[in-house]
């Protein structure tokens, strides 16, 4: 399993399928199955029949997940995607976006 080098509340744009070029927070990782949920993103609808929690059921669109290699990371400074890579500074490891070497 590789490691995820994006986070929750991470800034990422989509690269690839429907949601091309969209831009949104992600709210939820899933790293044993490499995927991320991004809010407003790959939304879906789906049918439920009533139950005590919702009474009315009816249809409910929400976000689907979306594997983790369709998304990059934006780029803090020129708002574009970005590759992730890691620094030492002091005796602290941080991220920083490969485009501008900006700290994320």
């Amino acid at each position: 399993m590789p490691k995820m080098k994006i986070k929750t509340k991470d800034r990422v744009i989509v690269l690839t399928g429907k949601d091309k070029g969209k831009i949104g927070e992600i709210t939820a990782v899933l790293p044993k199955e490499n995927r991320v949920f991004v809010s407003g993103v790959n939304m879906v609808s789906r049918h439920t029949r009533p139950s005590q929690t919702n009474p009315e059921g009816g249809i409910i669109r929400r976000e689907a997940s979306i594997h983790a290699s369709n998304v990059a990371l934006v780029d803090p400074k020129t708002n574009k995607p970005t590759r992730v890579g890691y620094t030492v500074i002091g005796e602290k490891k941080t991220r920083i976006a490969r485009r501008s070497g900006e700290q994320v």
